[in-house]
């Protein structure tokens, strides 16, 4: 009878652990599923960020190219 008390108490141990290494692996789970979605935000971001850097300087060089830069021009003297 003491045994089969020892047993039990000794497998009720193993399930609680196993629960809470189950519990872990599922909450690291979620951690991570998080920290993908925020990187993957973060590089959308960014990513937009460059298209609207890019899309600003072809309009700047089109502007540029219509109206001459100060360097470009002669300097003018008076006599």
């Amino acid at each position: 009878m003491a045994v089969l008390i020892v047993a039990v108490i000794v497998l009720l141990i193993c399930l609680l652990v196993l629960a809470d290494r189950a519990v872990k692996v599922v909450r690291r789970g979620l951690r991570r599923r998080e920290a993908n979605e925020r990187l993957a935000a973060a590089a959308a971001k960014a990513e937009e960020k460059v298209q609207r850097r890019e899309a600003a300087e072809e309009v700047g060089g089109a502007l540029t190219s219509v109206i001459p830069t100060i360097r470009d021009l002669d300097t003018r003297h008076v006599e």
